[in-house]
């Protein structure tokens, strides 16, 4: 079997363990629950494609309200993009001085659509980490890092599937289902702690749910 042929394995059994992570006996009395959907990792954040996934039955409009700007940012240091997504929030730095910075992740926030501040999870971040240390990400001086974050929280457990962790199985941010329009103006968002010139720097990030549209076929 091919190393892409195990991920599209990995991928399908990670779909259906979450799909049957409930053992107990259901009570009769009770209305049965959906589980949350999973997506596996992310795409490239620097792409342009659409915002969503292709079956969802919605679709949303962000807008960025910390700092007001059209989802960019820049000082004298970096300069910022963001791409707000419901898989997760991607984004582009450019180190913009001649020494390098650093991300460190460990100190970085996340906080969702409920309102919960937690730690951050990024495009290496796996279920076997998330109580440990992550490493700090070094962008050397006048270059491009692009990444995406999401809760730590929605990381799922990927079982004992060989391979499964690889693909980073989470929740989404948003869900694009029937549920999607009870999130319209909800805010999530991101602190992402820096090491300037050995400084420790807060960039602070939030989004707003402007709005969700029924996705057109």
């Amino acid at each position: 079997m091919t190393h892409h042929s195990r991920r599209f394995v990995a991928a399908i059994a990670v779909l259906c363990l979450a799909g049957c992570m409930t053992t107990h006996e259901p009570d009769a009395t009770q209305v049965p629950t959906v589980p949350p959907p999973v997506v596996l990792g992310g795409s490239d954040s620097s792409g342009l494609g659409v915002v969503g996934s292709e079956n969802a039955l919605y679709t949303y409009r962000f807008r960025q309200i910390e700092p007001s700007g059209e989802f960019s940012f820049r000082d004298r240091d970096m300069s910022f993009y963001f791409r707000p997504t419901p898989t997760a929030l991607f984004f582009r730095i450019e180190n913009l001085q001649g020494r390098p910075v650093w991300i460190d992740w460990d100190q970085s926030k996340f906080v969702d659509v409920h309102g919960r501040l937690g730690k951050v999870a990024h495009s290496t971040t796996r279920w076997r980490e998330r109580f440990g240390q992550q490493a700090q990400t070094q962008i050397p001086g006048t270059t491009q890092y692009s990444d995406y974050v999401f809760a730590m929280e929605d990381l799922v457990d990927p079982g004992s599937v060989e391979g499964a962790e690889e693909v980073q199985p989470h929740r989404p941010i948003l869900p694009e289902d029937q549920s999607a329009p009870n999130f319209q103006g909800r805010t999530f968002g991101v602190d992402l702690e820096f090491l300037v010139e050995d400084r420790p720097r807060t960039y602070r990030f939030r989004y707003e749910v402007a709005s969700v549209i029924p996705k057109t076929r």
